[in-house]
């Protein structure tokens, strides 16, 4: 198994910002992709980054410019800056990562417990 374990939510005003971290551990060979997701209520949950092991990165639209996703590959841990949030980015937000499993060598697509992000306006 897989265990992704998230830190770093909170309350925050708005303009502010939080960092998140994700670390992941268990039978895990390599991890290709790992990535944030995010979940307001009522709406589903969407993509916000992801960041490959060679460190390339995707973004939604919506957080283009404020916030930053890296990696630790060393650690197997995820990171996310999140810098002039917005009232809109509130949301529990979820740590995904893609990889392969020790000994049988076959896919996980393993999620985190989601950390809530607030932000005040």
């Amino acid at each position: 198994q897989v265990q992704l374990v998230e830190s770093g939510g909170g309350l925050v005003q708005a303009g502010g910002s939080l960092r998140l971290s994700c670390a992941a551990s268990g039978s895990i060979f390599s991890i290709n992709a790992m990535g944030w997701y995010r979940q307001a209520p009522g709406n589903q949950r969407e993509l916000v980054a992801t960041i490959t092991s060679g460190g390339s990165t995707n973004y939604a639209d919506s957080v283009k410019g404020r916030f930053t996703i890296s990696r630790d590959n060393a650690k197997n841990t995820v990171y996310l800056q999140m810098n002039s949030l917005k009232p809109e980015d509130t949301a529990v937000y979820y740590c995904n990562a893609k990889g392969r499993y020790q000994k049988t060598i076959t896919m996980f697509d393993a999620w985190g417990q989601g950390t809530l992000v607030t932000v005040s306006s």
